[in-house]
């Protein structure tokens, strides 16, 4: 029979991005997340710092996030093969949204997809981080090199005066459209900069060394528009704008119909149908999901947080919430969910079970605040 061997290993401490000296001096309160320490808010205040990025710009520390680099002439067609986006016609200086789908259509990741040369530039999420390499590493052909950058930092400048603030220390970063990147020299370091983020705002994500990652968060930090702002004001920001967040709102178990994510599947992946999970996705598309993701306006000030069960007028179980808060844009509480079909039109009042009681709640569009990407 088999032997079960047992460790009594403690798990290993969170890690420390090379910002977190700065987070001490700046009075961030840190938290583990995704086996990293982290800032979720400074002394100002989540809510100040939501507010601050809608008005201006803020910086996010987002070292934790995985940095992939697949290089090769085949690298754009062998990652295309797992994903749902035309990733061979991603033109250099490009970036595009994707999801990598496993044969039940579930969604492994959703990642970004850069294109510089002929070299594949990918930022994954870091709870999956893991998972995508090794899935990646099973699934390239040999003549594919995959490099995990763990020598890199991420920093996300998000705001409205995110490129104001940018073009004083790096005038070409700031020339760049929404969706495009560029390598370039900021302050003797070798920057890697995208104009993208993950708050709806105009903004920017600057992938830098290590040991320049406090020198240039520094210069950031500097201009007179920038404030830092942690992972509570991040998740509320990216809530507002209607995006799921990986484990909350998107999983292995839900295919990109039920997360409203469709529009990511390329045009030509809708002629040859050749990506894994293609055949559940399209009998989906075809007949209908059981489930859809949708948005809540949530009445009163109590929020519907993640597993807030919901049910309909009649009594019967309508779906689950899996992200939810109070919006500082909005002055509501709000929440992304799953809701049966016949539930999921805009209009549509259900109720959120807070504390025993039935609270209503209506579907809206999303995004909650509409996006304001450069265009």
């Amino acid at each position: 029979m088999p032997i079960e061997i047992l460790t009594d290993e403690p798990p290993l401490p969170p890690r420390a991005t090379p910002l977190a000296a700065l987070h001490e001096r700046l009075g961030a309160r840190m938290v583990p997340f995704a086996g990293w320490m982290l800032p979720v808010q400074y002394p100002a205040g989540i809510i100040a710092e939501h507010r601050h990025t809608r008005a201006a710009a803020s910086l996010f520390d987002v070292s934790h996030m995985g940095q992939v680099t697949l290089a090769g002439p085949g690298a754009a067609a062998a990652l295309q093969a797992l994903t749902v986006g035309d990733i061979t016609g991603l033109r250099p200086g490009r970036q595009r949204y994707t999801l990598l789908t496993n044969e039940a259509g579930g969604i492994i990741d959703d990642l970004m997809v850069a294109r510089l040369g002929e070299a594949l530039h990918l930022v994954v999420n870091a709870a999956r981080t893991e998972a995508d390499l090794g899935h990646l590493r099973g699934c390239l052909p040999d003549d594919v090199a995959l490099t995990h950058h763990e020598d890199r930092a991420l920093l996300a400048l998000q705001g409205p005066r995110a490129a104001e603030a940018l073009a004083r220390i790096a005038p070409e970063a700031a020339q760049l459209r929404f969706m495009q990147v560029a390598e370039m020299t900021v302050a003797g370091a070798g920057l890697r900069v995208t104009r993208s983020g993950y708050t709806g705002e105009d903004g920017f994500e600057l992938s830098v060394p290590h040991d320049a990652a406090e020198r240039i968060a520094a210069l950031l930090l500097d201009q007179p528009e920038v404030k830092p702002a942690g992972l509570g004001a991040r998740d509320s920001l990216r809530l507002e704008a209607g995006l799921p967040l990986y484990g909350h709102d998107i999983d292995e178990i839900t295919t990109p119909v039920e997360a409203g994510l469709t529009w990511t599947i390329g045009k030509q992946r809708r002629v040859a149908w050749d990506f894994p999970g293609s055949a559940a996705i399209r009998d989906q598309l075809d007949n209908g999901a059981p489930r859809l993701r949708v948005g809540l306006v949530v009445e009163g000030r109590s929020p519907a947080r993640a597993g807030c069960v919901l049910v309909a007028a009649d009594g019967t179980s309508a779906g689950t919430v899996t992200s939810g808060t109070f919006a500082p844009t909005r002055e509501a509480c709000i929440a992304m969910a799953y809701l049966r079909r016949d539930l999921a039109a805009d209009g549509t009042e259900v109720f959120a079970m807070l504390r025993g009681k039935p609270v209503p709640a209506r579907v809206v569009p999303l995004p909650f605040v509409p996006h304001r990407y450069p265009r």
